[in-house]
């Protein structure tokens, strides 16, 4: 007789509800009585289906524990006895079309934050600081062609403008948004932008050009004037606060057509994340936050480590709550972190890939160098090709072979894998010299903020599924 055991899960509840996040699959699956009583029972064993029965009698009619098995059995919840096969190493088509370009349009930055990834101490040799200071017009239209070019049939392209500080270059952003909408039109496509900045030069000339032009903005500023000019401070060590302030509130009334987000850089001297939020949000007004760790050694003394992990934790725990609540009441809620992870949850994917970098996203370096993504832009060990010769597939092959989640053998056995996939190439580089390794340094992190978000998207899939349904129209499902 058949045995039966469960598969790889991870069982969770929400407001009552039992539901089950199927590793393999990515699936959520929602438990009625019966199917938590099965499952409960084989926890950790392997029974026959007459053993199952036997142990259920007289809780539950034998025909739906029957019928349940079969659904169970028909998701990959439970299978026979014999361990699952691992699933194959699917890899991308060799032509898998590019979606979102980044172009590093200079390498000079008008701040000098000490965590900065770029100019400190956790630089990558030869990247971003290196080469040509600005982007030229010639390299950003033969950037803007090879997206095009690479988009293949996605009807839309993003182009991201990043540097530096991306408005120190802010004739060649012009130049490449102009060409990129003429040759869209010559080819049928659409265009869509945006940019990262520090604010500091956001005149009002500069932000009306964004309004008009429909650019997407995202402010790199960390908190109140106590946090941010802890960290991001002019060359001669003067505070930025005081002078983007009044910049970002002028964005934020004028550019009424895009919706301006902030991100937060987090190190250990400024972990006070819901003071940071409701800073950003209620008194500066933007429409959306999200945080981030700095990127560096652990060696470093802002590196969070430790504790500072658990407590940062606990502060996404608290707004995603408050998050919940307002989604709940049809509010909207500003904390992006937990509508990001939400998303990744919803789409049911099993990733072979921590994000798109080296697939559908790619960086330009300012010398027309094509990258991983934006933050390994202008290192030679991480280019792909370049604009005018084009992607090196073979190189592209290489990594994205040996970057595969089935060769991150310490992910293997997590059940988080799915969402996370061993992480940020780059924070893996920063951290152990190698961007194909997994980063162990925060798995107990990224574990308990899935299982948050899981308890989350089990609630609003009882209590408001229209929400879930809104995800599937915003990711075009």
């Amino acid at each position: 007789m058949t045995a039966l055991r469960a598969r790889e899960m991870h069982r969770f509840r929400a407001v009552g509800g039992s539901f089950a996040y199927l590793v393999p699959s990515a699936a959520v699956f929602g438990l009625d009585e019966t199917a938590e009583a099965i499952l409960d029972t084989l926890d950790g064993r392997t029974l026959t289906v007459q053993d199952l029965h036997q142990e259920l009698a007289g809780r539950f009619e034998p025909a739906g524990v029957e019928e349940t098995l079969r659904e169970l059995v028909r998701v990959r919840a439970i299978g026979t006895a014999e361990p699952a096969p691992p699933p194959p190493k699917a890899l991308p088509l060799r032509s898998f079309p590019l979606s979102t370009l980044v172009l590093n349009v200079t390498n000079q930055c008008n701040l000098s934050c000490a965590y900065c990834y770029e100019y400190g101490e956790d630089k990558i040799p030869g990247a971003a600081t290196e080469g040509s200071r600005f982007m030229s017009e010639e390299t950003a239209r033969a950037a803007v062609d090879f997206m095009l070019r690479e988009s293949g049939q996605n009807p839309v392209a993003h182009l991201t403008f990043f540097g530096g500080e991306t408005l120190l270059n802010l004739k060649v952003l012009k130049a490449a948004i102009a060409y990129a909408r003429e040759r869209a039109v010559q080819l049928g496509k659409q265009v869509d932008f945006s940019l990262t900045t520090n604010a500091t030069l956001l005149r009002s000339d500069v932000i009306s050009y964004l309004a008009e032009n429909d650019v997407g903005v995202t402010i790199s500023i960390d908190g109140p004037k106590d946090v941010q000019d802890g960290f991001r401070v002019f060359k001669g060590g003067a505070g930025s606060y005081d002078i983007v302030l009044p910049k970002i509130k002028e964005l934020l009334g004028r550019h009424k057509r895009n919706l301006i987000g902030a991100r937060v850089t987090l190190t250990a001297k400024n972990l006070d994340v819901k003071k940071i939020f409701r800073h950003l949000t209620e008194e500066v007004g933007f429409h959306e936050v999200g945080f981030a760790p700095a990127t560096t050694a652990a060696k470093r003394d802002y590196a969070i480590a430790g504790q500072g992990y658990e407590e940062v934790l606990e502060q996404f725990r608290g707004l995603a709550r408050e998050f919940l609540a307002a989604t709940l009441e049809g509010r909207h809620h500003a904390f992006s972190n937990v509508k990001d992870t939400l998303e990744e949850i919803h789409k049911g994917m099993s990733k072979p890939y921590p994000c798109g970098a080296g697939l559908g996203l790619m960086g330009v370096s300012t010398d027309g160098d094509v990258a991983l993504c934006h933050r390994f832009a202008g290192s030679k060990s991480h280019s792909l090709g370049s604009v005018k010769n084009g992607i090196d597939r073979e190189v592209q092959a290489r990594f994205l072979d040996e970057s595969h989640i089935a060769e991150k053998t310490d992910c293997s056995r997590c059940w988080a894998r799915p969402v996370c996939a061993g992480g940020c190439y780059h924070e893996a580089y920063t951290r152990y010299g190698d961007a194909r390794r997994p980063n162990l340094h925060y798995c107990e992190w990224i574990r308990g903020w899935i299982h948050t978000c899981l308890e989350i998207y089990g609630e609003l899939a009882l209590k408001r599924p229209e929400f879930l349904q809104n995800l599937d129209e915003r990711m075009g499902a």
